[in-house]
């Protein structure tokens, strides 16, 4: 089908499942999307690649053009940034020892909150906040935050994060996620694509964002998320300009996460302007029919 290579596609190339932070399963992502007209579609769970084989094998089911997809969690000049990837193999070591990796600093960095709180007389904090998480390896400062306001040590998790969860506090330990150079790397590698996603969402100076595209093209990454649900209507306008600008191509997807929490649907978004060229026309021979 040529019309894979055109704009006004209707591709939704950034969404969650159970497998990460969503709450529907791959399976019935993939009926969403295509009940809702969407004629490619990837699931993109953060540091995770457990859920790509089933979305596939939903899509293959249902006639939907899939690509492998993943939201890997950056570092970059000290927030947090997202990089997608998209049309790589979920089973290349590289990549699927990176995302364990970037996973798995949580609980390095949960032992580092407990010794802190330790310090101040609060013992066994690491062994009550695993009360409360399901996986150890996404353990996080709020399951600290639960721990601490059941023994009766603060009234609520807003107070357990202002006097002991935030920056210069007894249980504070920055989280250091992978570098662009190591997401880039890994989806490259396997094979993939690097995209940036929702940049409108990060809050740089200008100066800020000027150096994550060129530090981000000069790395290899090929593309941008233009339309998605988290941009306005200027920043579609914006990010249009800064794809032609940077020479990259461009994506567009809801971030659904949620029936109940995501204010944008599975493919309702807006078409691509007609003067971007679309991530999916160097992506073409990586599209599971």
């Amino acid at each position: 089908m040529n019309s894979s290579s055109h704009p006004l596609l209707n591709a939704d190339l950034h969404c969650h499942s159970v497998i990460s932070d969503g709450t529907l399963t791959p399976e019935a992502l993939a009926e969403r999307a295509q009940r809702n007209g969407v004629e490619l579609w990837a699931l993109t769970d953060h540091d995770e690649v457990g859920g790509i084989a089933r979305a596939r094998q939903a899509a293959r089911d249902l006639k939907l053009p899939f690509l492998s997809g993943v939201e890997v969690s950056v570092t970059f000049l000290r927030k947090t940034v997202h990089i997608v990837g998209l049309g790589f193999d979920d089973t290349h070591p590289l990549l699927v020892q990176g995302l364990a990796n970037t996973r798995g600093g949580r609980a390095a960095r949960a032992q580092e909150m407990a010794a802190g709180l330790a310090k101040v007389g609060i013992q066994g904090a690491y062994e009550g906040a695993l009360q409360f998480v399901g996986n150890p390896d996404l353990i996080s400062r709020t399951h600290f935050a639960r721990f601490l306001v059941e023994r009766g040590i603060c009234q609520d998790t807003h107070e357990v994060f202002r006097r002991y969860l935030t920056e210069g506090k007894p249980g504070f330990v920055p989280h250091q996620w992978a570098t662009l150079r190591d997401a880039v790397q890994w989806i490259h590698v396997a094979g993939g694509m690097a995209v940036i996603a929702h940049p409108g969402r990060y809050g740089f100076t200008a100066n800020e964002e000027f150096a994550l595209f060129t530090e981000f093209k000069a790395l290899g990454g090929r593309g941008v998320e233009v339309v998605t649900g988290s941009h306005t209507t200027d920043e579609y306008v914006t990010y249009a300009d800064m794809a032609l600008e940077f020479g990259l191509l461009a994506s567009r997807g809801s971030d659904f996460h949620s029936p109940d929490e995501s204010h944008t649907e599975l493919g309702t978004l807006p078409y691509l302007s007609g003067r971007l060229t679309p991530v999916w026309d160097a992506l073409s021979n990586r599209i599971v029919h």
